[in-house]
């Protein structure tokens, strides 16, 4: 019999999710790191940051350490960017694979 407390390892990671002010649990769970999106491609800490003059969006690769902050303006920009602008900044070779 398994204990409920512990989790099984063959699920994975277990992290909090919080949307829209209801707290939702998700596959992964990492204290200190926040609510993680993760894909086969890619791995990411999500959270809002206060420090600033305005509430942006907290973005950390977790592969990586690279942090990246976002304002409303700039979430609003990713919104509207149509699909081909996306599709570009979807591709690696672009900017990551640069030496």
């Amino acid at each position: 019999m398994t204990d409920p407390a512990i989790p099984d390892p063959s699920a994975g990671p277990q992290h909090d999710i919080v949307a829209g002010g209801s707290m939702r649990t998700g596959r992964f769970v990492v204290p200190g790191v926040g609510p993680v999106v993760e894909s086969e491609f890619a791995s990411v800490s999500v959270d809002l940051d206060h420090e600033g003059n305005s509430v942006r969006l907290r973005i950390e690769d977790l592969r990586t350490g690279r942090v990246r902050h976002l304002d409303a303006l700039e979430l609003e920009a990713v919104v509207w960017l149509p699909e081909g602008h996306l599709t570009q900044l979807l591709d690696p070779s672009s900017d990551r694979w640069r030496g």
